[in-house]
Protein backbone atom coordinates (compact mmCIF):
# COMPACT_ATOMS: atom_id res chain seq x y z
CA UNK A 1 0.00 0.00 0.00
CA UNK A 2 1.13 3.54 -0.73
CA UNK A 3 0.09 6.63 1.20
CA UNK A 4 0.34 10.22 -0.07
CA UNK A 5 1.00 12.91 2.54
CA UNK A 6 0.88 16.62 1.74
CA UNK A 7 4.12 18.27 2.77
CA UNK A 8 6.03 21.56 2.89
CA UNK A 9 9.34 19.76 2.31
CA UNK A 10 10.93 16.66 0.84
CA UNK A 11 11.79 14.82 4.07
CA UNK A 12 9.76 12.81 6.57
CA UNK A 13 10.55 15.38 9.27
CA UNK A 14 9.12 18.24 7.15
CA UNK A 15 5.89 19.86 8.31
CA UNK A 16 2.84 18.60 6.55
CA UNK A 17 0.98 21.05 4.39
CA UNK A 18 -2.69 21.30 5.45
CA UNK A 19 -3.71 22.03 1.85
CA UNK A 20 -4.14 19.25 -0.66
CA UNK A 21 -4.41 20.77 -4.14
CA UNK A 22 -1.90 23.52 -3.49
CA UNK A 23 0.56 21.74 -1.20
CA UNK A 24 4.22 22.12 -2.11
CA UNK A 25 5.09 18.41 -2.19
CA UNK A 26 3.60 14.94 -2.00
CA UNK A 27 5.42 12.37 0.06
CA UNK A 28 4.56 8.88 -1.21
CA UNK A 29 5.23 6.45 1.61
CA UNK A 30 4.98 2.75 2.40
CA UNK A 31 3.60 2.67 5.97
CA UNK A 32 5.13 -0.74 6.69
CA UNK A 33 8.72 0.18 5.82
CA UNK A 34 8.43 4.00 6.10
CA UNK A 35 10.40 4.25 2.84
CA UNK A 36 9.28 7.25 0.84
CA UNK A 37 9.80 9.38 -2.23
CA UNK A 38 9.12 13.12 -2.53
CA UNK A 39 7.38 14.68 -5.53
CA UNK A 40 6.79 18.30 -6.49
CA UNK A 41 3.14 19.28 -6.82
CA UNK A 42 2.73 20.74 -10.30
CA UNK A 43 -0.63 22.24 -9.33
CA UNK A 44 0.69 24.61 -6.67
CA UNK A 45 0.42 27.71 -8.85
CA UNK A 46 -2.54 26.71 -11.04
CA UNK A 47 -5.31 29.30 -11.35
CA UNK A 48 -7.93 26.55 -11.15
CA UNK A 49 -8.25 22.80 -11.08
CA UNK A 50 -5.43 22.25 -8.58
CA UNK A 51 -7.41 19.70 -6.53
CA UNK A 52 -8.33 17.37 -9.41
CA UNK A 53 -4.79 17.75 -10.81
CA UNK A 54 -3.33 16.75 -7.44
CA UNK A 55 -5.71 13.77 -7.20
CA UNK A 56 -4.54 12.55 -10.63
CA UNK A 57 -0.90 13.04 -9.65
CA UNK A 58 -1.13 10.93 -6.49
CA UNK A 59 -3.23 8.32 -8.28
CA UNK A 60 -0.57 8.08 -10.99
CA UNK A 61 2.02 7.60 -8.21
CA UNK A 62 0.02 4.63 -6.89
CA UNK A 63 -1.41 6.16 -3.71
CA UNK A 64 -4.44 4.45 -2.21
CA UNK A 65 -4.71 6.75 0.81
CA UNK A 66 -4.23 10.50 1.24
CA UNK A 67 -3.30 12.11 4.56
CA UNK A 68 -3.80 15.87 4.63
CA UNK A 69 -5.37 18.71 6.57
CA UNK A 70 -8.34 19.53 4.35
CA UNK A 71 -9.85 18.61 0.97
CA UNK A 72 -12.04 20.80 -1.23
CA UNK A 73 -15.11 19.58 -3.14
CA UNK A 74 -13.51 19.18 -6.59
CA UNK A 75 -10.51 17.38 -5.11
CA UNK A 76 -12.78 15.16 -3.01
CA UNK A 77 -14.78 14.14 -6.08
CA UNK A 78 -11.59 13.39 -8.04
CA UNK A 79 -10.13 11.36 -5.16
CA UNK A 80 -13.35 9.39 -4.82
CA UNK A 81 -13.42 8.68 -8.56
CA UNK A 82 -9.81 7.42 -8.33
CA UNK A 83 -10.66 5.17 -5.36
CA UNK A 84 -8.36 7.08 -2.98
CA UNK A 85 -9.49 7.40 0.64
CA UNK A 86 -8.75 10.80 2.17
CA UNK A 87 -7.94 11.17 5.86
CA UNK A 88 -8.16 14.74 7.13
CA UNK A 89 -7.21 16.68 10.23
CA UNK A 90 -3.54 15.66 10.27
CA UNK A 91 -0.91 18.01 11.68
CA UNK A 92 2.75 18.14 12.63
CA UNK A 93 5.46 16.50 10.57
CA UNK A 94 4.95 13.96 7.82
CA UNK A 95 6.06 11.16 10.18
CA UNK A 96 3.71 12.38 12.90
CA UNK A 97 0.80 12.50 10.45
CA UNK A 98 1.45 8.91 9.40
CA UNK A 99 1.53 7.88 13.08
CA UNK A 100 -1.78 9.73 13.67
CA UNK A 101 -3.28 7.67 10.82
CA UNK A 102 -1.81 4.40 12.16
CA UNK A 103 -3.22 5.21 15.61
CA UNK A 104 -6.70 5.82 14.16
CA UNK A 105 -6.69 9.50 15.15
CA UNK A 106 -7.64 10.84 11.71
CA UNK A 107 -11.12 10.95 10.22
CA UNK A 108 -11.85 9.51 6.81
CA UNK A 109 -13.44 12.27 4.78
CA UNK A 110 -17.01 11.52 3.72
CA UNK A 111 -17.24 14.83 1.91
CA UNK A 112 -15.17 17.94 1.29
CA UNK A 113 -13.89 19.58 4.48
CA UNK A 114 -13.47 23.10 3.04
CA UNK A 115 -15.11 25.22 0.35
CA UNK A 116 -13.84 25.51 -3.21
CA UNK A 117 -10.62 27.50 -3.61
CA UNK A 118 -9.85 27.42 0.13
CA UNK A 119 -6.17 26.68 -0.56
CA UNK A 120 -5.80 29.94 -2.49
CA UNK A 121 -6.43 32.08 0.59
Amino acid sequence: MKIAITSTGKESDAQMDPRFGRCQYFIILDPDTMKFTAHDNAGTMQRGGAGPMAAKAISDLGAEILITGDVGPNAFDALKAAGIKAYIGASGTVSQAVQQWKDGKLSEAGTASVASHAGMR
